[in-house]
């Protein structure tokens, strides 16, 4: 089979399109980077700064241009040359009193051309002096006082004679200490009413903080499903599936965004369905809509039910092959030149199954020699894993991987010899998604021996490396510490750039606004040099390489040396990103294409989060690989000329469960790891092998794989 493309050029990506920027005031600090002193220091000054870009406020008689250099974010506000003219900017306190409102601009006239300031109504500057400032590409400030109330703000700058400046962006300092206190965790956290077949009732006992609870936030496994107010303490959630074990935290926040340590964990069951024996009608029309070596394409009308149909079955050669949400499938994982049979039937939400509709035969195409990637033969590596989670490739082939929950580090062979190597010392779990997660081998390893972890402590999330030498790992070293764990939300990947850089992708902690704040580690895309020392390209001065991300895990470098990223969503949708240098990609304001989301990076692909849940990512010959929990199942998506994700195929869907982690060899073939770290059985995952066959279209070349 030919080798994948995996070359690793460098290459400086583009600034950031995102305009929105929350930040914290920047601090010169001379601390270690990555120190725990220096991520404390972080969050303890005393002014707080939010700067808000101007293009993404809600304009009247205003335009977003780009034609000056020296702005921010991805443009400037140019009024309309009129009285009246406004840009309205939506600012959050997280605490009543006074603050400082920094409007940065140009004037290339020689004239003043005033602005008037409100905030909420109020008029707080009248009639402002902006002076020149000597040409449009020269960028001055001016400041006005103001009071603002804990919460939500208005504050809206306006024309105040015939035109105005060209606005950039508004700073917001507030005066006084920053509130850094996290509320206790909820306690006691239990079921209040009897469920039903679609509904949950919590309740909790308060928790505390130093300047209230401003509200609390009711998770199931790592999913936001409701917030409710500080002074309530119960909540309902409907819309759940009948006969389901559903696993419950609370989080209480304050008007800051601090967010508490997780209540308790409970796992309430919902109650069955009505009964229903009614089994849905036959699926017909199967056929064959397409195929390759070794996959065949199908497709067959929908089926009908009294109640509803939730899913189908696939056969071939009369055993289950996998499973289907809509009326077509993908089965992967077969042989060249060989006939199959496959039939299918519908399920129902009680189980109820239909009649098998009429078997086809289908015989795939004969091998050919080329460069797409298509998922051949499975076999299993390794089995007995618990919860395998990092995975990385040994200058020698064989292959390296962690578990979550046991901190165990093993080398695998391709012929299947596993080899305990040792385990990563300080790493805790969380009892949700923490623990011993990324694992990346040294581009240097044939001289350094250097493996590098990303994982769970008792102070945080870190990055730290080890030495492997002689089958045994030694030498434990933090590179990166600072970033907050919680329950869910820990990200975890890691990946060495074609510029040499370390990469890692680090969830937002289950406190949603450190996403958009750039002076917290959490909810970001990191970058470090190989010693954790922070590059000097690095666009906010720390290890923040972009922002505005929820829980983003799977990270991978196409032939052109750009960044993919994909991202667990709350509840709406799940994405695959372009990571853009100091990129904004909108959480918690957005949701892939849901809520606020102008300003912001658009993904360059989403799926309801029900069909995802993307854990891994690899890219094969410029085509992208995500591998899904929830989902269960691979997505194979080709990057095309304009850097879009298209022909989206989809591989194994129910056949081996969760799935975590998706890598290629140095010989061109993928392992994959499964998950089944939901069901509370350990040690009962595996290491798939799946043998790629690369057909049609010409041959390419690259560095072989991790």
């Amino acid at each position: 089979m030919a080798p994948p493309l995996r070359p690793r050029p460098r290459s400086r990506p583009r600034a950031a399109a995102g305009t929105l920027v929350a930040a914290t005031a920047a601090l010169s600090l001379a601390l270690p980077p990555g120190s725990q002193a220096a991520a404390t220091a972080a969050h303890e000054h005393v002014a707080e700064a939010v700067a808000y870009e101007a293009e993404a406020a809600r304009l009247s008689r205003g335009t977003v241009e780009s034609d000056h250099a020296g702005h921010s974010g991805s443009g400037f506000v140019n009024f309309q040359a009129v009285t009246g003219a406004y840009a309205e900017f939506t600012v959050d306190s997280a605490r009543a009193g006074t603050a400082a409102l920094e409007l940065r601009y140009a004037n290339g006239t020689t004239a003043n051309r005033p602005l008037d300031i409100t905030v909420n109504g109020t008029l707080v500057a009248d009639n402002l002096a902006f002076p020149a400032t000597g040409a449009w590409s020269t960028w001055k400030t001016v400041s006005a006082a103001a009071t603002l109330k804990a919460g939500t703000n208005t504050v809206r700058v306006t024309t105040a004679a015939a035109d105005g400046p060209n606005l950039d962006r508004l700073t917001v300092t507030s005066t006084g200490a920053a509130d850094t206190e996290k509320p206790t965790a909820p306690r006691n956290l239990r079921g209040d009413k009897e469920p039903t077949a679609t509904a949950v009732s919590l309740a909790w006992d308060a928790a505390a903080d130093d300047t209230g609870v401003a509200g609390y936030d009711v998770y199931q496994h790592g999913q936001l499903m409701k917030q409710v107010g500080g002074s309530t303490l119960a909540a309902t959630v409907d819309g759940l599936d009948p006969e389901t074990s559903y696993d419950w935290t609370v989080f209480a926040r304050d008007a800051a965004g601090n967010v508490s340590a997780a209540s308790n964990a409970v796992t309430i069951a919902t109650r069955p369905a009505p009964p229903d024996t009614e089994a849905p009608s036959t699926p017909g029309g199967l056929r064959s809509t397409g195929r390759t070596a070794t996959s065949v394409d199908l497709a067959w009308n929908a089926s009908t039910d009294n109640v509803k149909v939730t899913g189908y079955e696939i056969f071939r050669d009369g055993a289950a092959s996998g499973t289907a949400d809509g009326t077509t499938a993908t089965v992967a994982g077969l042989k060249p030149g060989t006939a199959y049979r496959f039939k299918a039937r519908a399920v129902d939400l009680k189980g109820n199954r239909s009649a098998f509709g009429p078997e086809i035969t289908v015989t795939t195409s004969a091998a050919l020699p080329g460069g797409t990637p298509d998922p051949g033969a499975v076999s299993t590596l390794a089995s007995g894993a618990d919860v395998p989670w990092g995975l990385a490739f040994l200058p020698d082939g064989s292959g390296v991987f962690t578990e979550r929950n046991t901190f165990n580090v093993y080398r695998l062979t391709k012929s299947g010899q596993k080899t305990l190597l040792g385990k990563v010392p300080q790493s805790e779990t969380t009892g949700g998604e923490g623990g011993l997660m990324g694992l990346e081998v040294s581009p240097d390893f044939a001289t350094d021996h250097y493996l590098y972890f990303l994982h769970t402590s008792t102070d945080g999330n870190r990055i730290a490396r080890m030495k492997l030498e002689n089958n045994a790992l030694s030498g434990y070293t933090v590179l990166l510490a600072g970033m907050e764990k919680s329950r869910f939300h820990n990200g975890g990947r890691l990946r060495f750039g074609p510029d040499g850089k370390l990469y890692a992708s680090m969830g937002d902690a289950q406190s949603s606004s450190k996403a958009q704040d750039r002076n917290s580690l959490n909810g970001k895309i990191l970058r470090i040099n190989r010693d954790g020392s922070i590059p000097s390209d690095n666009p906010f001065g720390n290890a923040v390489w972009s922002i505005g991300h929820r829980n983003p895990q799977g990270l991978d470098f196409d032939s052109r040396g750009r960044l993919w990223q994909a991202e667990f969503g709350n509840s709406v949708m799940d994405e695959v990103n372009l990571v853009q240098k100091g990129g904004n990609y909108g959480w918690p304001h957005c949701e892939g294409t849901n809520g606020s989301c102008a300003g912001y990076i658009p993904p360059k692909k989403t799926w309801s989060t029900a069909s995802a849940s993307p854990s891994g990512l690899t890219v094969v010959n410029d085509h992208v690989f995500v591998a899904t929990t929830r989902g269960e199942r691979v997505y194979r998506l080709r990057i095309d000329a304009s850097a879009d994700l298209v022909e989206q195929k989809t591989y194994f869907q129910g056949t081996y469960g969760r799935l975590r982690t998706v890598e290629v060899d140095h010989d061109g073939d993928i392992w994959l790891t499964t998950s089944a770290d939901k069901d509370g059985t350990p040690g009962n995952d595996r290491v798939l092998l799946i043998d790629i066959q690369y057909t049609g279209g010409g041959r390419q070349r690259g560095t072989p794989g991790h």
